[in-house]
């Protein structure tokens, strides 16, 4: 097995991100399109049923958290899911995670790009097609690279602001819209669905709950990481559940329509409170999906730095710019391969794609957690879950259940990449 340590080259990168910061990080990273887009999407497969859906998402979404808690009290070295899978399998296994991982990165910036430009159509028709589409696709993906390569402290700074700027229009929504809400549509009953509907559904709302696997990426710049990252997942999903059912029950019991609106919380906050808000949410609804991007940027790097410092790769990939302390080659590669792909697609099919190389991640990190917690479970500082292994078997038995619920085209193209993963790994640089 390959044990070696993530090898870092000189200069190396810098601890700089505070326990409170990393809080930031990672309610920015889940809390994006997908509180301000899905719950459309959720409402018409579900119907009035998609408030327990969501309740329930969280839930089960809390049992990956958990892992990934574990995992991340082991380690101050960045790789997240990379580095628990080689650490615990071997060197193929953890390259396979780790490619996953970098595909899933790029697919979620490719959506939510998609989804800034669908987010602002509420007040602006245009920006969903031709050349306004492209501007601000590329124009978000280029400001978030460009504050990524300046600095982790300017990414990290940004990340909280905006954090904060997608949270208060949120919170006014809930706060305004309990008082206009129908009890009768909001009503968490329904008919029956069938297994795909239910399927399909489940994907898309662990699309919303995702990106929580990304914040251990960046360990190698935040303070105390084995500590921080910990606190910060706990604290992130509890959050997060809370905000996605207030806002579903809100939306589900102000807006007749909501399955038929492609921008449900301006349309609601209108219906209830007029254009202000309506406006106010639109605003927040990009400020949301910024941030969202703007730590996948910051995220998506880290992978490929670290799988670059291990031999995969150009070597070019894992340098570290001296006066920045960035990795600007690799910010500029993501940026651009998001770009392409982003330009090619559209968000509910990305968002698909990425939810389906995510879910190999999360099996990986799962099974990871259950080799290294007879590793490293005697540290004082480590995590300890309740149930020994009784979590991550359970988050592996989740995990697969989505997957078998995906289509055949995701599941055919994430066996592609899972293969030209093995091909790429036995060409490793020496």
């Amino acid at each position: 097995m390959d044990t070696r340590p993530l090898q870092s080259p000189s200069p190396t990168t810098l601890r700089a991100v505070s326990r409170w910061q990393i809080v930031g990080l990672s309610i920015n990273d889940v809390i994006g399109s997908g509180v301000y887009l899905l719950p459309a999407a959720a409402a018409a497969l579900l119907g009035p049923a998609s408030l327990w859906a969501v309740l329930l998402a969280g839930l089960a979404v809390s049992l990956l958290v958990l892992c990934y808690a574990q995992a991340a009290s082991y380690f101050d070295t960045p790789g997240a899911g990379y580095l628990y899978a080689r650490e615990a399998f071997g060197s193929l296994a953890g390259f396979e995670v780790g490619w996953m991982l970098l595909l899933t990165r790029v697919a979620t910036a490719a959506a939510l790009a998609n989804g800034l430009a669908e987010a602002v159509t509420h007040f602006w028709p245009a920006a969903d097609a031709g050349w306004p589409r492209i501007a601000i696709v590329a124009g978000s993906l280029g400001l978030l690279c460009a504050i990524n390569i300046v600095g982790v402290r300017a990414a990290a700074h940004t990340g909280v602001l905006l954090a904060v700027g997608k949270l208060l229009p949120l919170a006014l929504f809930v706060a305004i819209g309990a008082f206009h809400v129908d009890a009768s549509l909001a009503s968490p009953a329904g008919a029956p669905m069938s297994m795909r509907t239910l399927g399909e559904a489940a994907l898309l709302l662990l699309f919303a709950y995702a990106g929580f696997e990304n914040l251990p990426a960046a360990a190698g710049e935040y303070r105390n990481p084995r500590r921080d990252v910990p606190f910060a997942l706990l604290t992130m999903i509890a959050t997060v559940t809370l905000i996605y059912v207030s806002v579903q029950w809100v939306a589900l019991g102000t807006l007749p329509g909501l399955a038929q609106s492609a921008t449900p919380l301006a349309e609601a906050a209108a219906r209830f409170s007029g254009e202000t808000l309506a406006l106010l949410m639109t605003v927040g609804a990009a400020i949301s999906i910024l941030g969202t991007s703007s730590n996948t940027v910051m995220m998506a790097p880290r992978y490929l730095l670290a799988l670059a410092e291990d031999g995969f790769g150009p070597r070019a990939l894992a340098r570290i710019h001296p006066r920045l302390r960035t990795p600007v080659v690799a910010i500029v590669v993501i940026g651009a391969i998001s770009l392409a792909l982003a330009l090619s697609g559209t968000f509910v099919q990305l968002a698909l794609l990425s939810v389906v190389s995510r879910l190999c991640t999360y099996v990986g990190t799962a099974a990871s957690v259950l080799v290294l917690r007879h590793r490293h479970g005697d540290r004082e500082d480590a995590l300890r879950l309740p149930g020994g292994p009784a979590i991550p078997i359970a988050a592996i038995v989740l995990s697969l259940g989505l997957l078998a619920s995906a289509s055949a085209a995701n599941l055919a193209a994430a066996g592609v990449a899972l293969v030209l993963g093995a091909l790429i790994h036995r060409f490793r640089r020496k």
